[in-house]
């Protein structure tokens, strides 16, 4: 039987709910993973350990307002990833059988509730009362001290009181049994339990005590629990922390393999079912389960390969690990590439739509447990073929070069492959340098970093030249193009091609540098910019409203001409950029490769720019004339006329019909119609004053162009996108996933503007809308306090900096103020209470001794107090008082400051006393300044010296007693 169509009574499914469920009966909240993405934590590369989520309540850091802050037990299985920075499995995968990079971590958690006693009791119940696990196999392990620290020996009698043997009870070091979250932070030491996967002989099991912890394939780390109960200081010395807390973690995927009682992980039913569906797809031989030399034709270690970085790609973008050049983004792109060459080589199998294919069956396998991967499942796949595709035409020749350079090495007799040529891998063909690594390594030969990395550093310094940093972009000009024209060797360019996908070979026609036509790149000075013309491109000339694209020109291991601007002059293009290596001249056949990665958003967004002129149309009517556009890669702005600003009902209408037509994923046509026919399109869309050429080429969404044409007339055209463009576009309207407009203004009289996203750009300002959105409706359940003030205010600012939906903002921008209207109420309300109660606290104090002449009295401290201390002088001092013949001094002392004011009745003041008198008498002791004039009744002050307000409460006794005598 194969092993995927095993039935195992622990089943993966039953494995995961049986944990949740044991901890949901004791109290914990089952708390859903975070994202395996961490976008808030830049210090993070990925979620690596179910703790990462916690962090802030370790750290004391918690929200007060959050639902973290009251969480005492919690449960779940944390989505993992550890493929780059500290933890790197990535080069481990497929060659034993536990590596992943992508895991699961199930965990329990303790946050100041139960301890030790508690957590060593449930992992023995659960693993074997539960589990059904048979506790010879089991050793466990405890801290022996050290670094100052004693043993955990409470630990130790813990395990041997639920039944552990002492001989399956073992001590460990500072490395194996005390962790840390960093090089500050809260630690503690920690209690393993470790699993033997070899059977008894004869019903004996052997005793592998001295194989713990040793690395021995075959006894493994099943679970840690971790006891939180120090902080390491910044100056490295442990201090004890007021809570104690527990953090465990379980490997799911291991945890599996020992209740399947399989000695790897990929034996069971966590990856099987993926291995059936890879089968499926290539056709290649079942998966054995063999490692290294007992795997000669790799396939076994293929399928492992690729059916874990399936799981990584699946999860990382559905979190919005979106793959690029940059961090997090660069390990996805890394892990699919490498993938991607194994299903190439091993599988025999195209690429370009491979790991898609497999995509539906983790959804149906894990998507109960983490839902979003089933909500996004078709932007995961539209992603990965998207990555693949781009691969995909460069892998081929990649692997040419690669064995050229593998070639020379053998020549030279060396099994060095240089590190100039592993870049050139990289940086031409888009090989990571762990991919070539692994090709390497099948050819027996090695790499040098350190040369790798000097060869990079050369690339990136001649790429940011004094001279490229400062060059004006090469231009044709007229007499450069009347000089063409008398070429008859230099046609105008063909540039059908740029409405295609491919690559396409070329003819380089001319060379252009400094005012003159040259032969070859040689006679062009080293790190100088220049322009080469062919017979026919892909590239997009910028034009239109669209763009430029970049790319480059080459000979495989020849030569390489970087382009990084084209544009058209006259039916010329004229592709200018940089010579990175070797030497190119005029009739030399060259591949044309343009930066898929950077066209496919400009596509995104050109389309989406039609989209949005046709819901501009439908909701502010038929005078709504274009004025101007961009499509760049990173937005689309389009300039039309309206007499108005549009209104956040009309901007949501607009973004309501484009998100309807997105949604409907209609194909986008193209086609050349004769100029005169085009202009009787009903509804067609053409820039006034545009000059289009005849015939004019036409796009449509949703519509062949040749139903267009064939009843010009139709009314029913009315209700569909329909312009005169030469740009490029998607091939259906859904892969532009989301249109996102982020600004709508006035530019001139009667012309506005919009700004959009689409795509994944669209997506990560939602998101940045989405975390802001929490910020906000914890400030709104904060209670009154001066934290809350801080927090508006930094809140606001922020608010002011988001790059997020124009409507959004403005619903943002209305919540903000009703919480700034509720601050300045409570503040108003906590003033009038707070003048109130110092008040009361003069009138009743003289209303229980009436025969008193002052009062000199503390009162409590508040941000508020030296306002409520002015208002209680005004009030006694007032002509309507009756408590104007009473003196009074009010102190009150708080955050290093002290506020005071009194009042002299006209008693005291008949015998020499006044305000500023009285309160320079406290002055000196108290600190700071007090205002009023020579002889006024009153005098308010602030000192600075907080611990001696009693000493001056005393000396403002004094002062008026001895005009009582």
């Amino acid at each position: 039987m194969a092993l995927h169509d095993e039935k195992h009574e622990w089943g993966a499914q039953r494995v995961r709910d049986t944990f949740l469920e044991y901890f949901k009966e004791r109290g914990h909240t089952f708390v859903p993973s975070s994202s395996v993405v961490p976008l808030s934590d830049p210090t993070l590369l990925f979620t690596n350990a179910g703790m990462n989520q916690y962090k802030s309540i370790f750290l004391g850091t918690v929200d007060p307002a959050s639902d973290f802050a009251q969480l005492k037990r919690a449960a779940n299985t944390q989505k993992c990833i550890r493929a780059g920075g500290k933890h790197n499995d990535l080069d481990d995968v497929g060659k034993d059988s536990y590596h992943h990079t992508f895991f699961e971590m199930m965990g329990n958690w303790s946050f100041g509730d139960y301890f030790k006693k508690e957590t060593i009791g449930y992992s023995w119940e659960l693993l074997t009362k539960v589990y059904g696990i048979d506790p010879r196999r089991l050793y466990v392990t405890y801290f022996e001290g050290s670094d100052g620290l004693e043993p955990d020996l409470e630990a130790k009698e813990l395990w041997r009181s639920v039944g552990v043997p002492e001989d399956h009870i073992l001590p460990g070091d500072m490395k194996d049994n005390f962790w840390e979250m960093g090089d500050q932070g809260p630690c503690g030491p920690c209690s393993e339990i470790h699993y033997d996967l070899r059977e008894a002989e004869d019903g004996n099991y052997r005793n592998a005590s001295s194989l713990v912890n040793q690395d021995d394939p075959e006894v493994i780390e099943v679970w840690n629990n971790v006891f939180i109960q120090y902080n390491r200081e910044p100056d490295k010395s442990l201090r004890p922390l007021p809570n104690k807390h527990v953090d465990t973690g379980m490997g799911f995927e291991r945890l599996v393999s020992v209740l399947q009682k399989k000695k790897s992980n990929y034996d069971t039913d966590v990856f099987t079912p993926l291995f059936k569906r890879i089968q499926e797809i290539t056709g290649a031989r079942e998966y054995r389960g063999k490692f290294g030399d007992e795997d000669p034709d790799g396939i076994d270690t293929a399928y492992r390969v690729v059916a874990d970085h399936t799981r990584l790609l699946t999860f990382a973008i559905a979190d919005g690990g979106v793959p690029n050049n940059v961090g997090r983004g660069y390990v996805v792109r890394r892990v699919l590439r490498r993938g991607a060459r194994y299903a190439r080589k091993y599988f025999e199998t195209d690429i370009g739509d491979f790991f898609s294919k497999i995509v539906p069956s983790l959804v149906d396998q894990m998507g109960d447990m983490f839902p979003e991967i089933r909500k996004k499942a078709a932007d995961i796949k539209e992603i990965l073929d998207e990555e693949e595709k781009s691969f995909a035409k460069s892998l081929d020749r990649g692997e040419v070069m690669f064995e050229k350079y593998a070639q020379k090495a053998k020549a030279n007799g060396s099994n060095h492959l240089h590190g100039d040529d592993v870049w050139r891998l990289y940086d031409t063909y888009g090989f990571p340098v762990d991919l070539t690594k692994l090709m390497a390594e099948e050819r027996s030969l090695t790499i040098n970093d350190k040369e790798v990395e000097e060869a990079q550093e050369k690339a990136r310094e001649a790429s940011k030249g004094d001279k490229k940093a400062t060059a004006a972009l090469v231009k044709l000009d007229v007499h450069d193009l009347g000089a063409l024209d008398g070429m008859d060797e230099v046609p105008k360019t063909d540039d059908s091609a740029k409405f295609g996908r491919d690559n396409i070979k070329a003819t380089i026609k001319a060379i252009y540098h400094n005012k003159t036509f040259l032969k070859s790149t040689r006679e062009v000075p080293e790190g100088e910019q220049f322009g080469v013309i062919l017979d026919k491109t892909n590239f997009y000339a910028e034009q239109g409203g669209q763009e430029y694209d970049t790319g480059r020109l080459l000979v495989d291991g020849e030569a390489e001409i970087s382009i990084e601007n084209v544009q058209m002059y006259a039916g010329y293009v004229l592709h200018t950029g940089y010579l990175k290596y070797g030497e190119l001249g005029v009739g030399s056949e060259i591949i044309a490769e343009y930066d898929e990665l950077r066209r496919f958003p400009i596509r995104n967004n050109h389309t989406g720019t039609h989209v949005l002129n046709y819901g501009l149309k439908e909701v502010l009517g038929n005078e709504v004339d274009q004025k101007g556009s961009l499509v760049a890669p990173d937005k689309l702005r389009f300039d039309f006329s309206h007499k108005a600003a549009v209104t956040d009902a009309e901007l949501a209408k607009v973004e309501q019909i484009c998100t309807e037509y997105i949604r409907q994923n209609s194909e986008v046509f193209a086609l050349d119609v004769p100029l005169a026919t085009a202009r009787e399109i009903r509804g067609v869309r053409a820039v006034f004053g545009e000059t289009y050429p005849d015939p004019v080429r036409v796009v449509s969404v949703g519509v062949p162009v040749e139903d267009l044409v064939a009843d010009v007339k139709n009314p029913g055209w009315e209700k569909v996108s329909v312009e005169f463009c030469g740009g490029t576009h998607v091939k259906h309207t859904g892969e532009i996933k989301e249109l996102v407009i982020l600004e709508e203004s006035g530019i001139a009289k009667g012309i506005r503007r919009i700004i959009a996203v689409t795509g994944q750009d669209a997506y990560d300002v939602q998101r940045v809308a989405s975390d802001f959105e929490e910020k906000l409706a914890r400030l709104e359940k904060m209670q009154f306090c001066p934290e809350k003030e801080a927090e508006a205010k930094k809140t606001q600012l922020e608010l002011n900096q988001l790059t997020i939906s124009a409507l959004t903002k403005n619903q943002f921008r209305d919540r903000f103020a009703k919480i700034t209207k509720s601050i300045l109420d409570e503040q108003k309300a906590f003033a009038k209470a707070d003048n109130k109660r110092v008040l009361d606290a003069v009138t009743s104090y003289f209303k229980d001794n009436q025969e008193a002449k002052f009062l000199v009295q503390k009162v409590g401290w508040s941000g508020n107090v030296s306002k409520a201390i002015s208002e209680a002088i005004k009030s006694v001092s007032g002509p309507k008082s009756a408590l104007k013949e009473k003196s009074v001094y009010l102190f009150s002392a708080g955050e290093g400051k002290v506020a005071h004011g009194c009042y002299v009745s006209e008693h005291f003041k008949a015998q020499g006393a006044d305000g500023p008198k009285w309160a320079s008498s406290v002055t000196p002791v108290i600190g700071g300044k007090t205002g009023g004039k020579p002889g006024a009744p009153t005098a308010i002050g602030n000192g600075t010296v907080a611990d001696k307000v009693d000493e001056g409460l005393e000396e403002a006794r004094k002062f008026i007693e001895n005009f009582e005598l």
